[in-house]
């Protein structure tokens, strides 16, 4: 009996090993695969040392035995916190009528640094490089994950990717059809910006109630959701794309920095909120033992080394979220207000940095529930901790109310009948004073809304005529007033194939063509210039304090060249520019104008896209 349960066992090991072996090592692309996950099909090469280049690499097809299956128990590509550099080899078999363009996508924004070598038609490797560590212009793809355009011809290719990473080294690697990923991104930003929008709504929120209250507890709580806001927002590759692009060494730095940060306030925020100071003194002096330590990973990336600081803020992140629960627990039984949501909001978030830790630290499977794990329980959390403090107010207005009611009981018999009613009439005053103060507060406010309103552009925010009219003339008469020294000159910007934008593709495709124009028109101008939108698709631009034509031209040529850029979306216009200077002889803007007006038009029939300056100046 013994014996046929050995040899069951070993048929059974031997058609798991075989099974294995058996696994689909290519992974097919056609027609009707929108996207694909790389992960069944990623193989990997540990390179310790950091020795191997693509030359260098032993190719999979040489030598398959080195390469070992990427995919951990998991189901997932994650080796924790590895200080090697990994090589992923990728074989894809491209079937004939399938695109030749698709994007590799590595969907973990906070990698340090990846490259990705496709084979090309002569034997060699073209290669990419992007990571968090570099500006996000310097990106091959524009977009908060690392992304990379490649181009596969029929047949079967090996892609070779190289990961090298401080944080943790994390690969979910996928491929997709460009407009299938353009249309996942629709779906993923707009649920990241319902989540950030809550965020900064309670941000904003509880910052006036501070302002209002002046109580320390709903400023921590303020920094509190604002380092969550940083640390979320490099975690989605959202800081880097739109934060700081130009700051890589903050980007690096932001994920550990903005974690350890909210850690910080938190522990600051659950003492003052819990009074762990007088109910739990021992406790409470854990608590500042977290502080200190959330205080020094923040600091440790100067100090010591990027790995150090993060996987010292996932296991401080995880030990404080589970003891800070079990203080909560504590206080809910001490019948602390507020406690109950309290321990409901450290609960979610509990959740949310233990499966985030664990997912960091490669225990627990990669996937969308464990990498928006810290999201979801952070927007619980938030929520919670908003009702804990509303909860909180409400009781400490009952009990100061009860104690109000109290004293004036006790001193009944003292207090005269006259005092009472001036004491009244004192607090009515100072309410309808209040009241009268927000109501002028309220109108001085629309006053300067509808002074905006009235002189700028409702769709791009730039001036409109009124405002670009009465700033011309006035540049004028500052000109002659200065005896001519310099120049004035305006622009006629009128974009080409609008119409046919605005027609193909509807009114909301023209508005995103105009509302991106204005953009750039701002990007390109000087911030003392006047950029105004005259109505549909044309705009001037008023250069004062100019030397001569050169510097009109100048701008007019940048102009002409970032407007020709395509919009995101497949958009594509151009831009006629007509220019027009004053001169020595007394000019008035509505002349200045249409010399402008008629350069542009001769802009159009010399062939659109180029600038023309007014005969009257040439």
């Amino acid at each position: 009996m013994g014996n046929m349960l050995g040899r069951l066992i070993l048929v059974w090991l031997a058609c798991c090993h075989a099974y294995a072996w058996a696994q689909p090592a290519t992974l097919s692309l056609d027609t009707v695969t929108p996207f694909a996950s790389a992960t069944p099909f990623l193989r990997y090469l540990e390179d310790t040392q950091d020795r191997f280049t693509i030359a260098t690499l032993p190719r999979l097809s040489d030598d398959s035995r080195l390469w070992r299956s990427a995919a951990n128990g998991n189901g997932s590509v994650n080796f924790g916190y590895s200080s090697s550099t990994h090589w992923f080899a990728l074989t894809v078999d491209v079937k004939p009528g399938a695109p030749a363009k698709w994007l590799l996508e590595i969907a973990f924004a906070s990698l340090d640094q990846a490259w990705v070598y496709v084979p090309q038609a002569n034997g060699d490797y073209a290669m990419q490089l992007s990571g968090d560590i570099y500006p996000f212009e310097a990106r091959p793809y524009p977009h908060r994950n690392l992304i990379f355009p490649v181009s596969l011809s029929s047949g079967k290719h090996t892609i070779y990717i190289k990961v090298r990473s401080q944080g943790s080294v994390t690969v979910p690697v996928n491929l997709w059809q460009i407009e299938a990923k353009h249309s996942d991104d629709q779906h993923t930003y707009s649920l990241l910006s319902i989540y950030y929008g809550a965020l900064l709504a309670l941000f904003f929120y509880n910052f006036l109630i501070y302002l209002s209250t002046r109580e320390s507890v709903f400023l921590f709580y303020v920094a509190f959701v604002g380092s969550m806001i940083v640390a979320q927002a490099s975690l989605n590759g959202l800081g880097n794309q739109f934060l700081w692009p130009d700051w890589p060494g903050w980007g690096n730095m932001a994920l550990p920095c903005g974690m350890a940060a909210t850690g910080f306030f938190g522990a600051l925020f659950s003492r003052n909120f819990l009074n762990t100071y007088v109910k739990f003194p021992r406790l409470d002096r854990i608590i500042l033992a977290f502080a200190v330590l959330f205080a020094f990973i923040f600091y440790s990336p100067m100090l010591v080394s990027y790995h150090f600081a993060a996987i010292a803020v996932s296991i401080s992140g995880i030990l404080f979220a589970l003891f800070i629960t079990l203080v909560a627990i504590g206080s809910y039984f001490d019948k602390n207000p507020g406690a109950f949501y309290f321990l409901l909001a450290w609960g979610a978030v509990l959740a949310g940095v233990v499966v985030l830790g664990l997912r960091n630290l490669g225990w627990v499977q990669t996937n969308a529930f464990t990498i928006y794990s810290m999201q979801i329980g952070s927007a619980i959390e938030m929520l919670m901790l908003s009702f804990a403090l509303a909860d909180r107010i409400t009781i400490m207005r009952k009990e100061k109310e009860q104690a109000q009611r109290d004293t004036l009981n006790a001193k009944q018999d003292l207090v005269d009948t006259l005092i009472k009613s001036e004491q009244e009439l004192e607090e009515r005053v100072a309410l309808r004073t209040k009241e009268i103060e927000a109501v002028n507060t309220q109108l001085r406010h629309k006053e300067r809304e509808l002074r905006y309103m009235a002189l700028h552009d409702a769709l791009t925010g730039l001036a409109n005529r009124t405002l670009m009219n009465d700033t011309l003339k006035r540049a004028i008469a500052r000109r002659e007033r200065d005896k001519n020294k310099v120049k004035v000159a305006v622009l006629v910007i009128d974009l080409d194939g609008f119409k046919e934008v605005n027609d193909s593709y509807g009114h909301a495709a023209g508005d995103l063509v105009l509302q991106v124009v204005a953009a750039r028109l701002r990007k390109v101008t000087r911030v003392s210039d006047v950029t105004a939108r005259l109505g549909g698709d044309e705009f001037v631009v008023v250069l004062e304090d100019i030397h001569g034509v050169d510097d009109a031209i100048r701008i007019s040529e940048k102009l002409v060249q970032e407007l020709a850029r395509p919009v995101e979306g497949g958009f594509h216009v151009s831009a006629s520019i007509g220019i027009a200077l004053t001169g020595d002889k007394p000019v008035t803007a509505d002349q200045l104008i249409k010399m402008a007006d008629r350069a542009m038009y001769q802009a159009k029939l010399l062939g659109r896209n180029r600038w023309v300056i007014a005969e009257d100046e040439a």
